[in-house]
């Protein structure tokens, strides 16, 4: 593995005191990375990166980015510390157009720097310069996802942490969001990501983590988890298919 960005150890967390949700989960990710977060519905995988982002109270463990500790970090610090979050839901402004949600992500940026930015957004997601005018809320769900990453990468962070990015969307769609994810890696953008959809995460990724119960039982090389039946049946609630030559 590369020099490592972000290291999580022994993280417990959670919303009531004396109920954690997240039990000692660890995990690390290194530059340049693309890592994905999988489990069972209920496994905690969203309040796992949620409370890395500062946003679920967190009762033990660390957090280090670029060997800073940041356990303690608040939300709306974590930005300019490097680590950019995008939500499930509620990750753009659907009043706005997609310039001006644009122009609002640019708050930690200098003043010269922001047009400049926002053409190399433009640049990494042509989508969007068609819709530039168009409120944000009129946009399909792949543009959604496509703006609400663009909003995340314009103040250049150091890790792009995800909370199912292809949630409630459609097949077409969801390979249009992945394609886009594995293209950020060309940016040195280091992305960690919680999916339900493990097949197509696992296509993208580097190397995965398993959450059970909240803790990470199972680890491995991405392109090979897809085909360890121990994870997919237990795990993952799927059975992968087999051939000749390796697995579907």
């Amino acid at each position: 593995m590369s020099e490592t960005v972000l290291d999580v150890r022994n993280l417990e967390a959670g919303y009531e005191p004396g109920m954690p949700i997240v039990r000692g989960a660890s995990i690390t990710v290194g530059k340049g990375e693309i890592v994905v977060v999988l489990g069972p519905n209920g496994a905690g995988k969203s309040t796992f990166i949620k409370a890395i982002a500062g946003l679920v109270p967190i009762t033990g463990g660390t957090v280090f980015l670029d060997g800073k500790d940041i356990t303690a970090a608040p939300a709306h610090t974590m930005v300019r510390l490097g680590l950019a979050f995008v939500p499930q839901t509620e990750n753009i402004f659907p009043l706005m157009s997609v310039e001006d949600n644009l122009k609002v992500a640019c708050g930690i940026l200098e003043r010269r720097e922001i047009p400049a930015r926002i053409e190399e957004m433009y640049a990494a997601f042509p989508d969007l310069v068609r819709q530039r005018r168009t409120a944000a809320g009129n946009l399909s769900g792949g543009q959604r996802q496509m703006l609400a990453v663009a909003r995340a990468l314009i103040v250049h962070p150091k890790v792009l942490v995800l909370d199912e990015p292809s949630a409630g969307l459609s097949p077409k769609f969801v390979s249009v969001v992945f394609e886009m994810l594995a293209g950020i890696r060309r940016s040195d953008v280091t992305v960690l990501l919680v999916e339900q959809n493990a097949k197509a995460a696992l296509a993208i990724g580097d190397r995965a983590y398993v959450l059970v119960e909240g803790k990470d039982r199972h680890e491995g090389v991405a392109s090979e988890l897809w085909s360890d039946p121990v994870v997919a049946e237990l795990y993952l609630g799927q059975r992968p298919q087999h051939h000749k030559g390796g697995a579907a």
